[in-house]
């Protein structure tokens, strides 16, 4: 069972070290992650007192379910949540609150100074965020199944490709063989894309058909438990073009140098780097034009983001992508993405699927 209290406990001790009495927790998926409650417009208070859950009677029974032991106030149907809020912090009689700088609203801002009676809100920036960086065992399992499910979606897909299936049917069959295969749905929506489209490193599936181009780029993941996978493969389905072949073993090669490097300690802008310097090396460095991977977890971005501006050692613990591409546009583009946990002595790859061009090769089934 995932040590909701201790996550808890941890963040209380951070406000400590910052000189902050309490925190108001009011991203969502922060709440959850402190207090496993996955409803919304709820927020989470960490004061001397202790922990309370400020919802509304939408949410009693499922609080209840989720977050066993936990204090909850449940605001009735005609007060709103802005209200409630400031008048219980109005009783504490707090000296400052920590609030999340980053996901405050400035309206949410101006009710907390005028009606918290709060002296001092101080602007915190990714408190929750850093410790959701370091993946617990129970997370690290569902992130592992979460892969899996992925994987399975995707190995069941390739094998009844047709030439005129197009991108935004495959897409909706991704999602729909992530649920068959136990997921909630896919991580974000897929994206598919055909031939020249390939360039578009965020490419809307559209109407192109499988058989109008030799290559189809797929990034797709799948969630489990609120926890998010996120891989990327292109398939080769006809004969492979020269130019095609030189950009796909550009990008394998640095996505596996940069992997071969990750370890404990390890700056990720020095990963960043090991990456595009291999990509540059084959004269293609200006044709990568984005960070090389993030992390994952409840949200499909999360800290650490592995780029060169980033001066973050990498820790034990933490899940991230590592996804390097080459784009160019009116051809198309390759790009390449794995799960990776940092580990003690390393790394692991938490995806299984075959990277080699040769093994990425299918043949379309006739017919729609």
């Amino acid at each position: 069972m995932t040590d909701f209290a201790g996550r808890r406990k941890r963040l209380q001790a951070s406000l400590r070290e910052r000189g902050a009495e309490a925190m108001l927790v009011t991203h969502a998926t922060n709440v959850t992650y402190l207090t496993g409650f996955t409803g919304d417009d709820s927020y989470l208070l960490l004061s001397p007192q202790g922990a309370l859950l400020l919802s509304d009677p939408r949410y009693d029974q499922q609080i209840g379910e989720e977050c066993p032991g936990l204090e909850a106030l449940i605001r009735k149907p005609t007060e709103l949540l802005l209200k409630v809020t400031c008048a219980t912090l109005r009783k504490l009689s707090l000296p400052n609150l920590l609030i999340e700088g980053e996901h405050v609203s400035v309206n949410l801002f101006d009710h907390l100074q005028a009606e918290s009676g709060i002296p001092e809100l101080i602007k915190g920036h990714g408190q929750v965020e850093a410790l959701r960086m370091l993946k617990d065992a129970t997370e690290i399992a569902l992130l592992r199944r979460a892969v899996s499910i992925a994987e399975r979606a995707f190995t069941s897909i390739r094998a009844q490709l047709s030439g005129k299936q197009t991108e935004r049917e495959l897409a909706h069959e991704l999602d729909r063989l992530v649920r068959k295969m136990g997921g909630s749905g896919c991580s974000f929506k897929p994206i598919v894309a055909v031939g020249a489209r390939a360039a578009l490193p965020h490419a809307v599936p559209g109407e192109s058909t499988l058989d109008s181009s030799p290559f189809v780029l797929i990034d797709w993941g799948a969630t489990l438990g609120g926890y998010r996978s996120d891989l990327t493969r292109v398939l080769v389905t006809s004969k492979i073009p020269a130019k095609f072949a030189r950009i796909y073993e550009t990008v394998l090669t640095a996505q596996q140098a940069a992997i071969d490097a990750l370890r404990p300690g390890v700056l990720v802008s020095e990963i960043d780097r090991i990456a595009r310097e291999s990509i540059a090396s084959a004269g293609m460095g200006k044709r990568f034009t984005h960070g090389l991977g993030h992390g994952i977890g409840l949200d499909i971005h999360e800290a650490p983001r592995l780029g060169k501006n980033e001066d973050r050692p990498l820790e034990s613990g933490m899940v991230v992508t590592v996804e390097p591409g080459v784009y160019y546009p009116g051809f198309g583009g390759v790009r390449i993405e794995d799960d990776v946990l940092i580990t003690d002595r390393g790394c692991e790859v938490l995806s299984s699927l075959p990277r080699e061009l040769e093994a990425n090769q299918v043949e379309l089934l006739d017919g729609p």
